[in-house]
């Protein structure tokens, strides 16, 4: 019996071991194939990644290290013809936010932070705390342009998700004294007035950049490329800033004494046309946009026309002259002092009776410069107003620059000739005079203006175009000189020690109708006279006390600029008179 059992049980035993080792297998084999398939699958994945699309992994992680990093660039310089800076650009900050990282780390919590941030700002707090309450949005400003102390205070703030980025403002180290002429920047450093905006462009560089690798803790761990920038170019000016300077003074201390709405003053060089000094007042300081206005932004010497007056007198005597109905020592008749031209009147202040051409000019007739004008073909007149520069642009290129204002006619009648010889029916701006009066100095010479020094190789000369003969050019010039003198409309234009001629011009401004009772004065002269180098050109818009008239407005301001000028750049004085009899029979040098 007790073999049986134990017989049984190794029957037993033996059939668990021959089951065992098959089921062994099975699974061995199920769970090697399971590796199999893996590795396979990680192979065939890691073959697909490097060797078929290895450009979307290489994307990912460039994306986790590389970062492109703009190099800063700068706005180019403005100066004067003596290097003296006008317009410069500083480095500044820009206080930006991320709205989804400030709510993301709780940057709102922060009250007191944000309190010091908004105090520093000069903003409301609850303002800022508006513009970061959108955290679906990845970027706002805060505030732009904040100086390097405040950037460095926002930044010890450490507010989560508040950084700074930089950027660059423009600085304008001569305020209101050159307003109008640079022009001013908005806020992103573009050029949106002046030669700022003429000249955007040329003064814009174009940024570097750099592309660098990154570690996991965010620092630089090599530099893979570097894109090297354009240069801003810089822009030299034909201004003198002693002189814009000097005429800005004098132009504002005039505005202000004779009560004027506005005034204006250009000072040129005669014989380049280059422009010395553009001013106008009132002006506003760029570097602080409190009070600006158009009003002020103006650029009165390029842009208001206005109707110049007896100013206009010496181009009537020079156009009968260059015609040749007239010689410099002939005499014209104004008696009785004043006559009707199609029932209209003409008149002087009194009756003159026989005057010379100088004393046509000195006396500032009407009478004789109508007369004048009358003699000659209506289309030879017109057409020396052309050619002197009048009724289109003075070659500045300033924007806004008005090319005057002139209604051609098919028909002219007697007295609208007459009125254009002293200086009505014809709009024309303050550049425009400054033109024509250089191109009388220089003995007829007709030069663009020009407010950018060009690069000038040897030999170089300005492009120029004669216009009038230079023997009635210069009789004019000499002419004009009797204005200045005893018995002229302008003796307070004169200079100590300087032969001066020039021009004054008092006009009624016209209204709806007619003409109304407010006045421009202008004076526009050149020194010294036995060899013009500067002509100036003075407006005053407008006087409200009870100087009304050029001779005792526009004249003595003239003199002050004009005086200044001669010294700063170191004209010798000419004290030398030559009348126009003088200058005829050759005697240059008379006493």
């Amino acid at each position: 019996m007790t073999r049986q059992v134990n017989a049984s049980k190794k029957r037993s035993r033996g059939a668990r071991q021959n089951v065992k080792p098959s089921m062994v297998h099975w699974r061995f084999l199920t769970v090697m194939s399971a590796v199999a398939l893996v590795f396979v699958a990680i192979a065939v994945r890691a073959a697909y990644i490097q060797v078929i699309a290895p450009d979307n992994l290489i994307e990912q992680g460039d994306s986790r290290t590389l970062r492109t990093r703009n190099m800063p660039t700068y706005r180019g310089l403005i100066s004067d013809r003596n290097g003296v800076e006008l317009a410069v650009s500083v480095p500044v900050q820009a206080v930006y936010a991320d709205p989804k990282i400030v709510h993301d780390k709780n940057g709102l919590s922060k009250n007191r932070r944000w309190e010091a941030l908004a105090d520093v700002l000069g903003r409301d707090v609850d303002t800022l705390r508006q513009k970061v309450s959108n955290p679906s949005r990845r970027f706002v400003y805060l505030q732009r342009q904040v100086s390097p102390a405040m950037a460095d205070y926002v930044s010890q703030l450490g507010i989560p998700g508040i950084y700074l980025r930089r950027e660059s403002r423009r600085y304008y180290p001569n305020g209101e004294v050159t307003a109008q002429l640079i022009g001013i920047t908005n806020v992103d450093d573009t050029g949106i007035e002046g030669l700022e905006r003429l000249y955007n462009d040329w003064l814009t560089g174009t940024p570097g950049s750099k592309i660098i690798r990154r570690d996991a803790k965010g620092r630089q761990v090599e530099i893979l490329e570097t894109k090297d920038g354009e240069a801003a170019g810089n822009l030299t000016l034909t201004i003198d800033q002693r002189i814009q300077a000097l005429a800005y003074r004098e132009i504002k201390e005039a505005m202000l004494y004779y009560q004027a709405t506005s005034a204006s003053a250009m000072v040129l060089d005669v014989d380049t046309g280059e422009i010395l000094a553009m001013v106008n007042a009132p002006s506003f300081n760029p570097n602080d946009r409190s009070d600006v206005s158009p009003r002020r932004m103006r650029n009165r010497v390029l842009t208001d026309a206005f109707e110049p007056g007896s100013a206009m007198k010496p181009l009537a005597v020079l156009s009968a002259l260059e015609f040749g109905n007239v010689d410099i020592g002939d005499t014209v008749d104004t008696h009785p002092g004043w006559m009707r031209l199609g029932g209209s009147l003409v008149k002087d202040h009194r009756n003159y009776g026989e005057l010379t051409l100088e004393e046509i000019i000195q006396h500032s007739s009407n009478m004789g410069t109508s007369r004048l004008a009358l003699g000659v073909p209506k289309n030879f007149l017109l057409d020396t107003y052309y050619n002197m520069g009048l009724m289109t642009d003075t070659g500045t290129n300033m924007p806004g620059e008005s090319n005057g204002i002139f209604h051609e006619r098919s028909r002219w009648s007697e007295f609208e000739l007459a009125t254009l010889s002293f200086g009505y029916g014809i709009s024309v701006t303050t550049a425009q005079i400054a033109r024509m009066y250089a191109t009388i100095a220089n003995g007829g010479i007709k030069y663009p203006l020009s407010i950018v020094k060009s690069p000038k190789s040897r030999g170089w000369k300005p492009q120029e175009e004669r216009v009038v003969s230079e023997r009635n050019a210069q009789a004019v010039r000499n002419m004009l000189e009797s204005v200045v003198q005893r018995g002229g409309t302008a003796v307070k234009a004169a200079i100590p020690g300087y032969r001066v001629g020039g021009k004054t011009g008092t006009s009624r401004k016209a209204v709806a109708g007619g003409y109304g009772e407010e006045y421009v004065n202008i004076f526009a002269g050149m020194a010294p006279l036995s060899d013009p180098k500067l002509v100036t050109v003075v407006l005053i818009n407008e006087p409200g006390g009870d100087l009304y008239h050029a001779g005792d407005t526009a004249a003595p301001t003239f003199s002050a600029i004009m005086g200044g000028a001669l010294q700063l750049l170191n004209i010798p004085p000419d004290d030398k008179q030559v009348t126009s009899t003088q200058w005829l029979r050759g005697d240059e040098h008379g006493s």
